[in-house]
């Protein structure tokens, strides 16, 4: 393992944080600010559209980074991943692309690449580790998307390796937490089923439907640990090597929305429904490089995370706590 190169002594870096707006992005920013760095930058994309090298280029010379943590994508679920497959891949992998080629150019110290649980391959041996990020196809409903953000990878150790720049690359998983896109057309799985619960109670529904069988696994990690790995890997890590950030706790749907219906108070009946897609048959991450190379893991119990999500989804419900949902002309969708 290499030693990472420090930040300037004398002065704190200058800090781009792409979908600094979004769900992840809102919360590096509270950890960065909680870390005591000043020099934090985080545009819009509705100032900066990443699609567009011009744009690219532009917001590059106005804040001039030393660091980039690059967060912005197109995100959705199963749905929006099956409505959207051809614009979930061009403008996550034209983003990342340029972005990444524009820094190199400056000169930029640092860049974090952040990529998908989605990048894997369908059938890979649990836990995954980041070696066998290669063994295979990823699962179909999302592998446009899992794919692009995988270009990230190689397109960081090529740049490594021809250029010497400095590019790491994290893979965390299913996020969750106070803050999510709620929004019925692009959640993902644990907003969606706080959402049906707890609109289920309040209408007084006898039953909310369930995609799939609830057969497969997830493994999910609070929002705000995720940010704390993604800070942590910014100031002390610098290998070539990706690295998955998890909670190594696998859950399996059913077990889940269970879960979540007993905290949310939602005695109704549950009803799976098979011909929707499971999506991948298991998720569970091997997060021990994550603690050997820059000493992170992940701390917020399961329970207490989903009763702050939940406490979260109730407080700001009548103010439409949702994202818009994702669509192809949203081309800078905070993730």
């Amino acid at each position: 393992m290499t030693a990472p190169k420090p930040f300037a002594s004398t002065e704190q870096p200058r800090i781009l944080v792409t979908g600094g707006n979004g769900f992840l992005g809102r919360e590096v920013l509270a950890t960065l600010q909680r870390r005591g760095y000043t020099r934090v930058f985080a545009p819009r994309s509705t100032e900066y559209d990443l699609t567009q090298q011009d744009r690219i280029s532009a917001c590059l010379d106005t804040v001039q980074p030393d660091v980039i943590v690059h967060l912005a994508a197109v995100v959705g679920g199963i749905g929006a991943n099956r409505a959207h497959p051809g614009s979930f891949f061009y403008q996550n992998l034209v983003m990342g692309a340029q972005l990444m080629e524009q820094a190199r150019l400056r000169a930029v110290q640092k860049f974090v690449a952040i990529g998908t649980i989605c990048a894997y391959p369908k059938f890979t041996p649990v836990p995954f580790k980041e070696d066998d990020l290669w063994l295979g196809y990823p699962e179909e409903t999302n592998a446009p998307y899992g794919l692009a953000k995988k270009m990230l990878l190689v397109q960081a150790q090529a740049y490594r390796a021809e250029y010497g720049f400095q590019a790491v690359y994290l893979l965390p998983v299913n996020l969750y937490g106070p803050g999510d896109n709620f929004h019925p057309d692009s959640s993902h799985v644990i907003p969606a089923l706080i959402k049906k619960c707890v609109d289920a109670v309040a209408t007084g529904a006898p039953e909310i439907a369930v995609w799939g069988t609830g057969t497969a696994t997830r493994e999910f990690l609070y929002v705000r640990d995720a940010a704390e790995g993604i800070v942590a890997a910014m100031e002390r890590y610098d290998d070539p090597d990706p690295v998955n950030l998890g909670s190594s706790v696998e859950i399996s749907i059913k077990d889940l929305v269970t879960l979540i219906a007993e905290l949310t108070g939602f005695t109704g009946t549950l009803r799976f429904d098979p011909s929707q897609p499971d999506g991948q048959p298991r998720r569970k991450l091997d997060t021990s490089r994550a603690q050997e190379r820059f000493g992170w893991h992940s701390t917020t119990d399961f329970r207490s995370g989903l009763e702050h999500t939940i406490a979260w989804y109730r407080a700001h419900r009548s103010d439409g706590a949702t994202a818009p949902a994702a669509t192809p002309d949203r081309a800078a969708v905070s993730v």
